[in-house]
């Protein structure tokens, strides 16, 4: 296996019941990629991506993450979830706690650093996204965008060697959007390894290394960021994007 393949997902099938999701799926990602799935709701989107850090158990096909099975029997997800982050629609942030604890709580219990160098490390982490100053504040304090930036803190503080993110921005405020995106754009500048399902498609345009179009199940079309929004092919892509966006 290529040395830079972070996930490798081979005939991956998800069912509910008798709803089939997705059958078939295959796609490779790789480090330094930032890849940015777009398509219609209902399409697969976001139950692909958790199958990535099995927050949704495939129903058949693997899913390797470092050369490793994480669908095999016995799997340790609880140690493949340090190495996965995830940042979600809703923060899911712990509202008894102030902001400085949400973050290091899993530090100390998870990583077992001591409190001292949690501390740190969660404050030099909110200096980056431009909330050091809200370290003693409670999540029923701050806005929506605020504590979104804080949940992907959380995710960023254990180190992780991607980050999933499944709608980040829309359950927030229109207002809000941007500073959210823009702290992920950043984190894409930096380099780390992102998967992010989105409706936001001039985030999408910018941002992505690669953009899949996902639909019905399907990967119907991928490419570069200039290839699908100034060049697609598929003609499921072209309407779902002429309805979007006034590119084509």
């Amino acid at each position: 296996m290529n040395g830079n393949v972070l996930f490798e997902i081979k005939d991956l099938q998800k069912k509910f019941g008798s709803l089939t999701v997705f059958d078939g799926l295959s796609e490779t990602i790789c480090k330094g990629d930032v890849v940015v799935i777009i398509g219609p709701s209902g399409g697969g989107k976001s139950t692909f991506i958790r199958c990535l850090n099995l927050l949704e158990q495939p129903t058949a096909g693997k899913i390797y993450f470092e050369g490793e099975d994480i669908t095999a029997k016995g799997f340790d997800v609880n140690r493949h979830r340090q190495k996965v982050g995830m940042v979600f629609q809703q923060f899911n942030l712990f509202n008894n706690l102030t902001v400085l604890e949400n973050i290091t709580i899993s530090l100390t219990k998870v990583k077992k650093q001591s409190e001292e160098e949690s501390k740190e490390k969660a404050l030099k982490l909110l200096k980056r996204v431009g909330l050091e100053d809200k370290a003693n504040a409670y999540p029923s304090q701050l806005s929506g965008g605020q504590k979104q930036r804080i949940a992907i803190v959380r995710a960023l503080a254990m180190g992780p060697d991607v980050l999933l993110f499944d709608e980040p921005t829309s359950a927030l405020d229109p207002e809000m959007v941007g500073e959210v995106l823009q702290v992920i754009s950043d984190l894409a500048h930096d380099g780390i390894t992102m998967v992010v399902v989105t409706h936001e498609m001039g985030f999408a345009r910018k941002v992505g290394t690669r953009v899949l179009f996902m639909d019905g199940g399907q990967i119907v079309e991928q490419g570069t960021p200039e290839e699908i929004f100034e060049h697609p092919q598929n003609a499921r892509t072209k309407e779902f994007l002429s309805k979007v966006i006034n590119v084509i």
